[in-house]
This record gives C-alpha cells, sequence and structure tokens, in this order.
C-alpha cells in the first residue's frame, strides 16, 4: 500500500484475493462445459439405442410371462372354464314364471288367456276330425324336382333361374307365374313348399324321423347357429305329456355351444321334455332363413300332425298345450291364432322401422315393397276387421290343406324377399282371401303363453 501525503493524492488499493477469484470462475465454466457435454452424450446414446431401451424390458417380461404359464399346466383349461362360467350366466329373472298376465277390461282386470281349469285340462283330448265339404282347398301338392310337368322335362334348376333370389335346390325356383298361381284357391293346388330335391339339405336322422312321424300334436322350436339356450316347457298337464311331442331342432353349432354350458343330449335323443333333432347340410347361408323352415314348415316335418304350435328359440313356452289349442283355436273355431303386432299395424310402417332398425338391407325392403304396391296391397291397416301386421313369435294351428297352404305360400315369400316374416304375412293374409278362421289375439295373451328372454348370444354364421 503506498500512501501520498498530498491532500490531493489517489488511494489505490489492490487485493491479494483477486488471483482465487478468477481462477473459481474458470473452473465454474470448466464444470458447466463438462455437464452440457455429458448431455449431449447422453442425447445422443438415446437417439442412436432407442430401440433397445424398449425391446430389452419386453423380452424380459415375455420371459417372465412364459416361465408364469410353464409352471401352470392348467391355466389354459381354466380360461376355458371361466369363459364357460361367464356364458352359463344366471337364469333370466322370469325364467319358470307360471303367474297370469293380466289386462284390464270394463275396470275389471281379467286373465289374457282363459285357460279352463287344471281339473278339465286332464280331461282334454283331440277332437275327432269332421268331413266337411265346404273348405276351399281340399289338397296341397308340393312340387318337386321329380315333377318334369312344371319344371318344363329336362330343364335344370339352375336353368330356370332368372332372377337373384335365394332360391334353391332345397326351395326349387318359384318363377313370378308360379307365385301368383299358388294364391288362386282351388280344390287342388301344386305349390312350392321346401323339401325340393333330396340334395336340398336340411337332412333328419332315420331316427328321429321316426320318431316326429308318431307326433299327433307338437310343441316346437329352432336354435340354429347358437344363437339360443333351450329352455324347458313348464305348465303342462299330465294329460298333455301323454298327447304331445316337445321338438327342438339344432344345428352341429348349437350343439357344441349347447355343449359348453353342460346341456347335453342324452342316448335316448332328449334334454328334459325336449327331443332335441340335430339337423344336417342347412340349405341356406342365412340362418335366418333356415329357422323358417320349422317355423313355418311344420306340415312337412311333421306330416301325421293334427296340430302344432311353435315357439321362438328366445322364449320359453309355460301353458298346458291342449289348454292352449282349446282357448284359441277350439274355443273360437280358428284354424291358425297368432299374436298381433305391439307397436305398428301397417306392414309399410313396419317397414320403415325394419330399415331403421338395421333389421334387412334396404335395398331389399324395397324390392318387396314395391312389388306389394304392384299387387295392389292397400294402405289399410285391418283386414275383414283382424289387424293386418302380426308378431309371430308364437303360432297356433290346425294342420289342414288351408293353413298348409298359407305356411307354403308365405315361406316362399320370405325366401324371395326378406327374412322379415312380419312384413309378408299380411301380402299372404290379404292374396289368400279364402281365409277367414284366423285369431289375431292380443300382445297380452301372447306374454301369458311365454316368458320371453331374448337373445342369449349372436348367432353364427354357416362355416362355407
Amino acid at each position: 500500500m503506498f500512501h501520498n501525503n498530498n491532500n490531493n493524492s489517489v488511494s489505490i488499493s489492490v487485493s491479494d484475493d483477486e488471483p482465487d477469484e478468477l481462477g473459481r470462475m474458470r473452473i465454474r465454466a470448466r464444470r458447466k462445459r463438462k455437464k452440457l457435454g455429458n448431455r449431449r452424450l447422453v442425447r445422443k446414446l438415446l437417439l442412436k439405442y432407442w430401440m433397445l431401451l424398449i425391446i430389452v424390458p419386453a423380452l424380459a417380461l415375455l420371459v417372465f410371462e412364459a416361465t408364469r404359464i410353464a409352471r401352470s399346466p392348467s391355466s389354459n383349461t381354466e380360461t376355458r372354464n371361466n369363459k364357460a362360467d361367464r356364458s352359463r350366466k344366471e337364469p333370466p329373472a322370469n325364467l319358470n314364471r307360471l303367474d297370469p298376465t293380466t289386462h284390464v277390461v270394463a275396470g275389471v282386470r281379467e286373465r289374457c288367456l282363459k285357460l279352463l281349469p287344471p281339473e278339465k285340462l286332464e280331461q282334454l283330448d283331440i277332437p275327432v276330425e269332421e268331413e266337411s265339404s265346404s273348405v276351399p282347398v281340399g289338397e296341397v301338392l308340393y312340387m318337386s324336382e321329380s315333377d318334369r310337368s312344371f319344371v318344363g322335362g329336362s330343364v335344370t334348376l339352375s336353368q330356370l333361374r332368372t332372377e337373384d333370389t335365394r332360391f334353391n335346390l332345397f326351395t326349387g325356383n318359384q318363377t313370378f307365374d308360379q307365385r301368383d298361381q299358388s294364391f288362386e284357391v282351388k280344390e287342388t293346388l301344386a305349390v312350392h313348399c321346401g323339401f325340393y330335391s333330396v340334395n336340398g339339405g336340411f337332412k333328419i336322422s332315420d331316427e328321429d324321423k321316426s320318431y316326429m312321424q308318431g307326433c299327433k300334436v307338437v310343441v316346437s322350436t329352432c336354435a340354429f347357429g347358437g344363437g339360443d339356450d333351450l329352455y324347458q316347457p313348464i305348465g303342462m298337464s299330465e294329460a298333455s305329456l301323454k298327447k304331445v311331442c316337445y321338438v327342438a331342432f339344432w344345428d352341429e353349432i348349437t350343439l357344441k355351444a349347447q355343449e359348453l354350458v353342460e346341456r347335453r343330449i342324452g342316448e335316448n335323443g332328449f334334454i328334459g321334455k325336449w327331443r332335441v333333432v340335430v339337423v344336417q347340410d342347412l340349405p341356406f347361408a342365412d340362418q335366418r332363413l333356415n329357422g323358417k323352415i320349422p317355423k313355418m314348415l311344420s306340415h312337412r316335418l311333421f306330416p301325421q300332425a293334427k296340430y302344432s304350435i311353435w315357439v321362438d328359440s328366445k322364449s320359453q313356452f309355460r301353458r298346458d298345450p291342449l289348454g292352449v289349442l282349446e282357448a284359441l283355436l277350439w274355443r273360437t273355431n280358428s284354424l291358425l291364432a297368432i299374436s298381433e303386432h305391439g307397436a305398428r299395424s301397417s306392414v309399410y310402417d313396419e317397414a320403415k322401422a325394419v330399415v331403421k332398425k338395421n333389421k334387412a338391407k334396404p335395398e331389399e325392403v324395397e324390392v318387396q315393397l314395391n312389388q306389394y304396391r304392384k299387387d295392389g296391397l292397400p294402405e289399410d291397416k285391418r283386414f275383414s276387421g283382424k289387424k293386418a301386421l302380426c308378431e309371430a313369435s308364437v303360432i297356433v294351428r290346425k294342420h289342414t290343406p288351408v293353413t298348409n297352404l298359407l305356411m307354403c305360400v308365405w315361406f316362399n315369400e320370405v325366401v324371395r324377399f326378406t327374412s322379415r316374416d312380419q312384413l309378408s304375412f299380411p301380402y299372404v293374409l290379404w292374396r289368400l282371401k279364402a281365409f277367414k278362421n284366423i285369431n289375431m289375439f292380443p300382445v297380452c295373451t301372447r306374454k301369458d303363453l311365454v316368458n320371453s328372454m331374448g337373445h342369449v348370444r349372436k348367432a353364427k354364421p354357416l362355416q362355407s
């Protein structure tokens, strides 16, 4: 430190710590450059080896899972059992219900289906047939490939095909002229009615055929494609058990689906009260069309039967069959009983609903309705005082030539156009003007006949 005694002198101080401060600054700069370099190196390594960082943990997880599975040999079986358990859901809440369905009439609550009391049900029997000369149709003949008079000599079925339809060897190829002729009610009538060719499909074993030949009254259902379970009928009398056949038609897909939920056909061919008939070689790729065969052609499947009751597979039949025949046919002098539609009355309104709900292709529905308009089907919501539109999940009928004819032409309409049978029923009823003895019962009666379950699973299509 230097001092100048002059009063105007300037004092300058020099610190010995200055070199140390500069050194520390240099060290901090070097550290900062080193950290920056390390970050760049890490970033460079990540960009170069990012795939390894993903693959290595994934391989480690895969090895771990493989080791775990190897230690548990029963895991696959457990998985299958779990799936079966899930498909074997809790029974629907309304399964096995026998309580009557009621409605209010003139302020009084009444039962929708008025069956005879139990003691009278036990005494019911099938009425003795009486010959009648006033029937509009005396005999219905079913066309087949051996019928050369109508197929044109040696002309083959494939050569007859002139339009894009679903007619095949099972149905025969019904022309539009033959379609019109099938509605001409006369004493003897020849119509297409399925089972056209021996090579047409819907094969049933000789043993099952023999059983079906012995049925005089039959309650039938079907489940093709594994879509529904089999519900045991309830509510029948002891007399009905001895006189009525219960027959369920399955295909191989349903057979396997039911075995998964422990429903197996016994050695006697039965599951509970149902005789299960496994059909081979179904004729249609559309399972809904295959289901129309037992639904509409029961007179072809049960040639000796006098009466039949059809029940959709999504329902459980819960009433005495002979009692149902007495209430819906014998008491009302009807030949056929079917439920009114619950929501609509017009086939044209129903067509709009079918398209809106994606139940059929719009272009198919349009073709059908255009043909019906061309044929003159009116917009009327009632025919002969009866609601035109039906809900056909339950069909009760007597097997007579005129009812057999109605079911044949109805089946042909379903094949020609759409599988939504409620669209074609009003048309068939309108065209067969001679058919008068029909009981269009209200919706609440249908609800009394069955416990409705809904479809359990989606039906699988046929494998091509």
